[in-house]
């Protein structure tokens, strides 16, 4: 693929140019009472990395949406779950997918997972200023790094700022819940199948204490979404995969009672 001459890499900076209104994150109004999402984890495995999160978006005491997705791929080798003010986080999400495409069409190779982790922090840190009136919006950040052969885990704070996260990472209102539950069943050694299961559980407990985060909806067949991410690339986890992983934590559930 050959570069376009005299073209900018970055599609944002592009955009911030001619279009600058068109960034989701330029916002001066004071906070307002808009859909907030809740729960994302992620849990690596050999070969990869796992992203699950949970369907519920709230509006103060309110659900604003029982069925929202908050995990989306973003490339061919990466995935992000969303945390926070649901609208901004899904534009900074699209507008990060379409980053990527662009940058890849100028340059001719795509960013590296370093690479990609920058930009977002890009985006996340150009949003400061909205999170300061009380409209964060925080990803979380999952992909297999071909440098290094291996799925990544990578957390945001609101100024842009990003970690690796060793094994397993959890973010939003239900994560505190969330990383306890993955603390107790994670290990070395998991697969696909086992990650997933070990994701069901842990956005089922955080369900259980935290009001903000929704479990598994029977009645409706709403279920968690979840990605996988190996060298082969992302993939969205089968509903009825995600199903029957839940289903095995309720019945288990069931007969401890």
């Amino acid at each position: 693929m050959t570069p376009l001459s005299g073209a900018r890499s970055s599609f944002v900076q592009h955009l911030a140019e001619v279009a600058p209104e068109a960034l989701a994150f330029r916002i001066s109004e004071g906070p307002a009472d808009v859909p907030h999402g809740t729960t994302i984890v992620a849990v690596a495995f050999d070969g990869g990395v796992l992203l699950a999160g949970d369907r519920r978006a709230t509006m103060g005491n309110l659900i604003a949406q029982r069925d929202i997705v908050k995990t989306f791929v973003t490339d061919e080798l990466t995935a992000v779950g969303i945390a926070g003010t649901a609208g901004i986080a899904k534009q900074i999400v699209k507008l990060f997918t379409v980053e990527l495409e662009h940058y890849e069409k100028i340059e001719g190779v795509p960013l590296t997972f370093e690479g990609k982790a920058n930009r977002l922090a890009g985006m996340v840190r150009s949003n400061f200023g909205a999170a300061l009136q009380g409209l964060a919006a925080v990803p979380l950040l999952v992909g297999f790094d071909e440098a290094e052969a291996r799925g990544r885990i990578v957390s945001y704070d609101v100024t842009g700022d990003w970690h690796d996260e060793v094994g397993y990472h959890s973010i939003g209102s239900g994560s505190a819940w969330a990383k306890s539950s993955i603390k107790k069943r994670f290990r070395q050694g998991l697969d696909a199948d086992g990650a997933l299961d070990v994701a069901a559980e842990a956005l089922f407990d955080a369900a259980d204490d935290d009001t903000a985060t929704g479990g598994p909806d029977v009645l409706r067949k709403l279920y968690p979404t979840s990605v996988v991410i190996t060298s082969d690339g992302a993939v969205e986890v089968a509903e009825a995969d995600v199903a029957a992983a839940t289903d095995r934590v309720i019945a288990a559930r069931g007969a401890q009672a």
